[in-house]
């Protein structure tokens, strides 16, 4: 019956070892990514170009299964949207690294002015944040649209890189995390069946503790096996 906890709890540990290995290959590519922006950009650009390519091509073949349903032409265009996407993406990844730079500079500017127009109105309780967070998205945006084309070679790879250098450090935290909480489950089990008690409690499986005391002088009563007895006297 210990065989098959010890089996979990090993597999448990590989499967946790498994994704901090996971965190550090991310947290190394990241890295690269970060110092070489430029390769870090076309590398996203093409990889985004495969992955509409691939949506594109499974989802035809969804719509081709299901041509005898109302949504067929819609599922047809749709699907032709994202292979044509991706055949311009893949052929052309410096143009769309441009025209994505140029997406995501409106969108802070767009987002900045919210937030401060937002917390100017409202006022609320998180109001210093928000209007700093609308002054950073501002001031981002303005950034890249000052260097834009040039700016299109760095940020779409800066971003692509800073994220998956957050997700391999949240892996690796997981990752150790979840392997001390199960060495530590571990060995509070093992203690319990060192001690002969019951997992979570201090009483001994054996059962109740005997109480073993004799007479106290004066008192009139004696202990005898859990039961109280009247003593006699001499």
């Amino acid at each position: 019956m210990s065989t098959k906890p010890e089996g979990e709890t090993a597999k448990l540990r590989r499967d946790f070892g498994r994704l901090a290995a996971l965190g550090v290959i991310l947290v190394v590519a990241g890295l690269v990514g970060l110092v070489y922006t430029g390769v870090a950009t076309l590398t996203s650009m093409l990889l985004f170009g495969w992955l509409l390519l691939i949506g594109g091509a499974v989802g035809l073949l969804h719509a081709v299964q299901a041509r005898g349903s109302n949504f067929f032409w819609l599922g047809v265009i749709v699907a032709a949207l994202n292979i044509a996407a991706g055949v311009v993406v893949i052929s052309r990844p410096d143009a769309a690294a441009e025209t994505l730079t140029m997406f995501a500079a409106l969108l802070f500017l767009t987002a900045g002015l919210f937030r401060l127009v937002g917390s100017l109105v409202v006022r609320g309780p998180q109001f210093g944040w928000t209007l700093l967070l609308g002054a950073f998205d501002l001031l981002l945006g303005i950034l890249v649209l000052a260097n834009w084309p040039s700016s299109s070679q760095y940020v779409i790879g800066t971003f692509f890189s800073l994220a998956l250098l957050f997700d391999g450090l949240g892996l690796i935290a997981t990752g150790f995390g979840g392997r001390r909480i199960v060495g530590m489950v571990t060995d509070s089990l093992a203690t319990d069946e060192g001690t002969g008690t019951a997992p979570g409690q201090g009483v001994p499986r054996g059962g109740a503790a005997e109480v073993d005391q004799g007479g106290t002088p004066g008192r009139g009563t004696a202990v005898d096996q859990g039961v109280t007895k009247p003593v006699q006297p001499e």
